[in-house]
């Protein structure tokens, strides 16, 4: 962390938030289908295509909420030593400063830690010469996104599915080529995004019976 400076007085949450939660509507309805025609250049099966990015997105946020996680504890640390205290609490003050000094966080370093993941994973049954890095360009906005959500008060997370579970009409949008009456999901293509436990913005699913 850089040397201790003033807080900037916090951004309006509510606009924040807002451009937060925009931002991931727009990765899901133009960049996620950017990277699905990417990758059909390589994977025939739809299906395996949105299981990659699924999970594309699930590591994302992994790796970004660990590097904040990094990031809050040395800015903590630093700030301490000279915070006072004032009409803001130091962990505000923090998540301010985060804010304010998006270069803190390496993001190449999580891009390159989630391709690695994802190359190594036994669940993607991609053909060899597939190499994950020709969606960075959809993980790198993906962890920026999710690096960023960690600065609100709550932050913003999303919610990790498990094949077979029930399905949730309150969490998930069904995808067009479901079986609208299967009761299970097959698969999930996009998480939801929550706050404090609250569906903010519904994920879609696959149902089949």
């Amino acid at each position: 962390a850089r040397p201790c400076t003033p807080p900037r007085v916090r951004r309006s949450s509510a606009s924040y938030r807002a451009c937060l939660i925009a931002r991931y509507n727009f990765i899901y309805a133009k960049e996620r289908l950017e990277a699905e025609c990417i990758l059909k250049r390589y994977v025939c099966n739809l299906e395996t295509v949105q299981r990659i990015i699924y999970i594309a997105v699930v590591e994302s946020f992994r790796a970004a909420k660990m590097a904040f996680w990094k990031v809050k504890i040395n800015v903590k640390d630093t700030m301490g030593i000279c915070f006072r205290g004032g009409p803001t609490s130091l962990e505000v003050a923090v998540l301010d400063y985060i804010a304010c000094h998006k270069d803190l966080y390496d993001v190449c370093c999580s891009v390159h830690e989630v391709v690695c993941c994802m190359n190594r994973n036994p669940k993607l049954p991609c053909p060899g010469e597939l190499d994950f890095v020709v969606i960075s360009a959809l993980i790198r906005e993906l962890c920026c996104l999710a690096y960023s959500m960690q600065t609100l008060i709550p932050p913003l997370d999303i919610v990790y599915g498990v094949d077979g579970e029930c399905f949730n009409r309150n969490m998930y949008f069904r995808s067009f080529d479901s079986d609208f009456a299967a009761p299970f999901v097959a698969y999930h293509v996009w998480p939801p995004l929550i706050e404090d436990g609250t569906v903010i913005v519904k994920g879609e699913v696959v149902t089949k019976r």
